[in-house]
């Protein structure tokens, strides 16, 4: 690679050629410009290149490839392994591009590469449609339909993934594409859930459904020591629940000081959270047995708006908090599983962590494997480890926490994980292929057709984020 001293020449042509705003080491906006969600991330781009189009997009990727820069690509900057950001790289950033259309007759939307779901919800919702995101407004819609999107919708409506119908990609090239199932398939097919680096997307279309604007929620909240019982009860629901509920379960501290008293501040809970997209009476019977599994400590369910419902954990992941989360999808929920995974919510160093249980099925089984790239459709439970800390000091112990916490789990699954829960992609390669199984070696087909030179292979980890254990062979997804 080029050294970070890029030609005058060079740098003045990329200003005149964007319309949007370029941030260079030693500007007064850089460290903002390359700052990300997650405060363990801290890279040195050759430069931020802020985009308000696709014209601005196709000069930063030419000045990329005339001074041999990888390139990353920023949509929210939410990504937990930092893949918006690399050292030395180019960085396209997508955060000025934020404007969705809805079309609701036809029940679409078009949805630029930068939005956020807020920006989704709050056009969509203004006409009582929603379609599958996150469970954190403040996400880019871009990594997350990317690696597929697991939200609050997922058993009724699938994932986000499950409802792109069109992407506009420009390719490492500067080629436009316009992907859909009739034209370049391919693309699309690989950008429905498979994480792999394209390109850049700058804009996605989605199919809309009727949810909302008030939808029945469950939010409830156990003592640890009902914890056992209660997850039991919960597995046991599970097994027959409407494909309307989509539910989840954490395990942790939950410091929420306007809920809990002093006296059980501290203590560890059980908390269950849920949301039914269909009518709220019915939604609120069919949540009512989530709330009767013990005593609870706290109940804030009920049928409140659901933008509302979306934003509901926002303040829990603040930006410039320290986050590392991995994942795997669990075969079964026995109780020597859910024994273990509660033990190892009691042991976090961080009274901010958690263990989540996430419940699949539904709509997710239900699709066409064939149409996405997306894995382990089939899978009954994600198991979420989520380590989030304030303390620098304290990285090696909460990084340490999740690993064997996911080590002692792993044989309740075949290895796959949830690529938007990656910690910092360690093993790629290796965990990657357990994870998309016969679809890994077509993703790998697809992007060498469109990317041949790997233009798009420097937004991923390093050594030096996970000592002695990354192997970077691919840096995932192509926005973050």
């Amino acid at each position: 690679m080029a050294s970070i001293d890029t030609g005058r020449a060079d740098r003045d042509a990329l200003e005149t050629d964007v319309h949007g705003t370029v941030h260079w080491p030693g500007d007064p906006e850089y460290d903002d410009a390359r700052r990300v969600w997650n405060a363990m991330i801290d890279r040195r781009p050759a430069v931020v290149v802020r985009c308000r189009g696709v014209a601005d997009v196709r000069s930063a990727l030419a000045f990329a490839r005339a001074d041999d820069r990888a390139v990353c690509v920023r949509g929210g900057g939410h990504n937990v392994a930092g893949t918006a950001i690399a050292d030395d790289a180019v960085v396209v950033d997508l955060s000025d591009l934020t404007a969705v259309g809805v079309d609701p007759d036809a029940r679409t939307a078009w949805v630029q590469g930068g939005a956020t779901w807020a920006d989704v919800d709050h056009e969509t919702q203004a006409f009582g449609l929603a379609t599958p995101g996150g469970v954190v407004s403040e996400t880019g819609v871009g990594g997350l339909t990317l690696g597929g999107g697991i939200g609050h919708l997922r058993r009724r409506y699938g994932l986000a993934c499950d409802n792109v119908r069109a992407v506009d990609l420009v390719t490492a090239d500067g080629e436009y594409v316009h992907a859909t199932d009739d034209s370049h398939p391919d693309v699309l097919w690989a950008l429905r859930g498979g994480a792999r680096s394209l390109g850049v997307v700058t804009a996605f279309e989605y199919d809309l459904h009727p949810v909302g604007p008030d939808v029945a929620t469950c939010f409830v909240v156990y003592d640890a020591r009902d914890a056992p019982e209660v997850m039991r009860q919960y597995r046991d629901w599970a097994a027959t629940a409407p494909d309307a509920v989509s539910t989840l379960t954490a395990a942790g501290v939950i410091p929420d000081a306007e809920l809990f008293p002093a006296t059980v501040l501290d203590d560890s809970k059980l908390a269950v959270l849920g949301c039914h997209a269909g009518d709220p009476a019915t939604g609120q019977d069919e949540l009512a047995p989530l709330r009767e599994f013990a005593t609870p400590l706290a109940d804030e369910s009920g049928v409140r708006a659901y933008a509302d419902f979306q934003q509901l954990l926002d303040e829990d992941y603040p930006d410039g908090m320290r986050y590392y989360w991995k994942s795997l999808y669990l075969d079964g929920l026995p109780d020597a599983a859910v024994d273990r995974l509660l033990d190892w919510a009691e042991r976090a160093p961080s009274p901010l962590s958690t263990v989540d249980v996430w419940h699949l099925g539904g709509a997710i089984d239900d699709a066409d494997p064939p149409a996405s790239a997306y894995p382990a459709r089939d899978a009954p439970w994600l198991l979420g480890v989520e380590a989030n800390w304030e303390d620098p000091a304290a990285d090696d112990a909460n990084v340490a926490w999740v690993r064997e916490c996911l080590t002692d789990l792993s044989e309740f699954t075949d290895g796959a994980f949830y690529v938007n829960f990656p910690g910092f992609f360690e093993s790629y390669d290796e965990s990657m292929r357990a994870t998309f199984g016969d679809a890994y070696e077509r993703l790998k087909a697809v992007v060498g057709e469109y990317d041949p030179n790997g233009l798009f292979a420097g937004g991923g980890p390093t050594e030096a984020d996970d000592p002695g254990t990354a192997t970077q062979d691919d840096p995932g997804a192509a926005t973050d």
